[in-house]
C-alpha cells in the first residue's frame, strides 16, 4: 500500500481535468453559439471562417454601396428627363416659328421664351448634385464640334447644296448621275482671301466620254469663317454663291461628255452664271477703266486664273446665252449644254448645231472671234451693274425673271431634310473632320469586395456627359433668325440626350444584376461560414451532458482515491 504516490487519484485529477475542459467548451459554445470562439478550437477553421466573414461583409457593403449607385444614376436621369421635357417645347416654338404666317416680332416672342427655357436647361445642369458634387460635367465642349465648322455644314445640309442643284438642273438642264461627292471642310486651305472652294477629280484615262471620278468638294474654313449663317460669308460674296459655283463644276464633270476639252472660260463663265457675278464685273471694270480694257487685258482665249478672267469669262457665257436664245434656242444656254452632255459631243459640235441655220458662229474659234469684237457692245447693251440683281441665269438682267439678289439667290431654306443624301445627282460623303462630343464625368462605382488593384471586375465604370446649352450645341438656336437650324440643333440635341438615357438606363438594369448577386453571394457564403464557425447546439448539448456525468464521476471517483490512503494508517496502530 503506497501513500507517497497515489496513482488513483492523479488518473482521477487527469480524467476530471479533461471532463472539466470539455465541459467549459461546451459552455462557451452553447452561450456564444459559435462552435470556434477561440484558435484552439479550430484553428484551420478560424482562418477559413474568417476570410469569409470579410468576404460576406464586402459584399454587405459592395451591395450598399451599388444602391448608392443606383440613386446618383436615377437622380441623372431625372434631371436629363426634365431637360427633354424643356426640349420638346423649345423645338415645338421652333417649329411654330419656322411657318410663313409669323412675322419678325412674332419669332422674336417666340425666341423670348425659348430662352427661359435655355437657362433652366443651364440651371438644371448646375444644380443637380448628389451627395453634395454635381452630377453633370460643367464643361461646355459641345456635341457640335467646332461651330464655325458646324454652321458651314448647316448651310450645305440645309439648302446651300440643294438649292444649288435645283438651279442647275433648272438653268442648265444638267445633273449628276448618283456619284459619290466627297465634302471636306479641313483637308484645303490656301489661306483667307485665296480659294475660297473648289471641286477635284479625276479624269483616267483621260479622252472623250470619261466622267470625272474620286470628286471632293473642298471647303476652305479660313474663308468660311465667321458663317454668318443663313447666307454665310458678308455681302456680296455669300458662301451659299460660292458653294453654287463649285456645283456647277461637279455636275459637269457627271455630265459633260467630254469636261477636259471644254475651255476654262465656258466652265468658269457657267459656273459664275449660276449664281450671277455682277458686282465681280464691275469691280473688274473699274479696276481695269472701262469695259474694253478689260476685255484686252483678260481676252477669254487665254485664261489668266484671275478675278478679271473670272469676269471676262462670266459676260462670255451670259453673251453665249443671249446670242442662242437670239437664234431660236429658248433654253438658251440650257440647250447648249443638254447638247454638250450628249455621248460623243463637242463643243464645235454644239455651235453648228446652234448657229448655223442662223449664220451665227459655228465653231467655237468663231465664237471667241465674235465675242472679242462685241463682247463690249453686248456689255453696254445688255449688263446692268445698277440694279440689285445679280446677273444670274433666269434673273431679271439674264431673262427678265426675277430679281435676284445677292441674299436671295440661294434660298438658304429650300432643303427637304438634313442628312448626307439630299442630293438626286449625288451620293454625298461628310468627312470626320469635326469632332463631336461632350466632355462627361467619369464615375467608378465600386461594387466587388476586392482592390480592383488585386482583381479585376471589382467596379463599374459610367460616363455622363455634361448637361448645358453650350455642351447640347444649342447656344445658336434663335427662332428669329433661322427657325430651321434650331429645329436640326435641337433634334441633335434630344437625339444626345436620349442616347443618354439609354445608357444610364442599361447602366441601371445592370446595377439591378449586380445587387441581385450580391444578395445571392452573401446568402452562400454565411451558410458556407455557419457551417464552419456556428455551433450545432443539438451535438454540443448532449456534450455537455457526458461532460456533466463524467465530471460528477470523477469527482466521486476522486474523492474515493483521496480515501483509499487512509486504510494505510490501520497498519500502523
Amino acid at each position: 500500500m503506497q501513500i507517497y504516490t497515489n496513482s488513483a487519484a492523479l488518473n482521477a485529477q487527469r480524467s476530471l481535468d479533461r471532463t472539466s475542459n470539455d465541459l467549459s467548451r461546451s459552455l462557451s459554445r452553447l452561450s456564444s453559439g459559435l462552435r470556434i470562439n477561440a484558435a484552439a478550437d479550430d484553428a484551420a477553421g478560424l482562418a477559413v471562417g474568417s476570410r469569409m466573414t470579410a468576404q460576406l461583409r464586402g459584399m454587405n457593403r459592395a451591395e450598399r454601396n451599388a444602391n448608392d449607385s443606383v440613386s446618383l444614376l436615377q437622380t441623372a436621369e431625372g434631371a436629363i428627363s426634365t431637360v427633354v421635357d424643356a426640349l420638346q417645347r423649345a423645338r415645338e416654338l421652333a417649329v411654330q416659328a419656322a411657318n410663313g404666317t409669323n412675322n419678325t416680332s412674332d419669332r422674336a416672342a417666340l425666341q423670348a421664351e425659348v430662352s427661359q427655357l435655355m437657362a433652366e436647361i443651364d440651371r438644371v445642369g448646375r444644380a443637380t448634385t448628389f451627395n453634395g458634387s454635381q452630377v453633370f460635367s460643367q464643361d461646355t465642349q459641345g456635341i457640335g464640334g467646332d461651330a464655325n465648322i458646324r454652321a458651314v455644314l448647316d448651310g450645305l445640309k440645309l439648302g446651300w447644296l440643294e438649292e444649288a442643284e435645283s438651279r442647275i438642273s433648272r438653268f442648265f438642264g444638267i445633273q449628276g448621275d448618283g456619284a459619290d461627292l466627297q465634302i471636306q471642310l479641313t483637308t484645303f486651305t490656301d489661306g483667307a482671301n485665296g480659294t475660297a472652294a473648289r471641286v477635284v477629280g479625276s479624269f483616267a484615262p483621260p479622252g472623250p466620254g470619261v466622267k470625272g471620278s474620286s470628286l471632293k468638294l473642298q471647303v476652305d474654313m479660313a474663308d468660311f469663317t465667321p458663317p454668318n449663317l443663313p447666307d454665310g460669308g458678308n455681302a456680296p460674296f455669300y458662301n451659299d454663291r460660292i458653294i453654287a459655283h463649285e456645283m456647277v463644276h461637279a455636275v459637269m464633270y457627271r455630265s459633260m461628255d467630254d469636261f477636259q476639252a471644254l475651255p476654262t472660260w465656258f466652265t468658269e463663265g457657267a459656273a459664275e452664271l449660276i449664281h450671277g457675278a455682277d458686282e465681280r464685273l464691275a469691280a473688274d471694270v473699274q479696276a481695269a477703266g472701262g469695259i474694253g480694257a478689260l476685255l484686252a487685258a483678260a481676252p477669254i482665249t487665254s485664261w489668266g486664273g484671275n478675278s478679271a478672267s473670272y469676269s471676262t469669262g462670266y459676260l462670255a457665257t451670259r453673251y453665249l446665252h443671249q446670242a442662242l436664245k437670239d437664234a431660236g434656242a429658248s433654253g438658251g444656254l440650257k440647250d447648249f449644254m443638254q447638247f454638250l452632255a450628249r455621248p460623243g459631243a463637242t463643243m464645235d459640235a454644239a455651235f453648228s448645231q446652234f448657229f448655223a441655220a442662223s449664220g451665227g458662229p459655228t465653231t467655237r474659234a468663231a465664237f471667241e472671234t465674235a465675242f472679242a469684237s462685241n463682247g463690249a457692245a453686248f456689255f453696254n447693251s445688255h449688263v446692268n451693274l445698277t440694279n440689285a440683281d445679280t446677273g444670274a441665269i433666269g434673273g431679271l438682267d439674264a431673262d427678265s425673271g426675277k430679281v435676284f439678289t445677292a441674299a436671295s439667290i440661294i434660298d438658304n431654306i429650300s432643303g427637304t431634310s438634313y442628312g448626307d443624301s439630299t442630293l438626286k445627282g449625288f451620293r454625298l460623303k461628310y468627312d470626320e473632320s469635326n469632332p463631336t462630343g461632350t466632355s462627361t464625368r467619369d464615375l467608378s462605382f465600386h461594387v466587388g469586395t476586392q482592390s480592383s488593384l488585386q482583381e479585376g471586375g471589382q467596379t463599374i465604370d459610367a460616363r455622363i456627359g455634361a448637361v448645358n446649352v453650350q455642351a447640347l450645341g444649342l447656344g445658336e438656336v434663335d427662332l428669329a433668325k433661322d427657325a430651321r437650324r434650331a429645329i436640326v440643333h435641337i433634334d441633335e440635341a434630344l437625339a444626345f440626350l436620349n442616347s443618354q438615357r439609354g445608357q444610364i438606363g442599361a447602366q441601371l438594369s445592370r446595377m439591378d444584376s449586380v445587387i441581385a448577386n450580391l444578395k445571392s453571394g452573401a446568402v452562400n457564403i454565411a451558410a458556407s461560414r455557419s457551417r464552419i464557425m456556428d455551433a450545432d447546439f443539438a451535438e454540443e448539448t448532449a456534450k455537455q451532458v457526458r461532460a456533466q456525468i463524467l465530471q460528477q464521476a470523477a469527482v466521486s471517483m476522486l474523492a474515493q482515491a483521496n480515501a483509499a490512503p487512509q486504510l494505510a494508517l490501520s497498519l500502523l496502530r
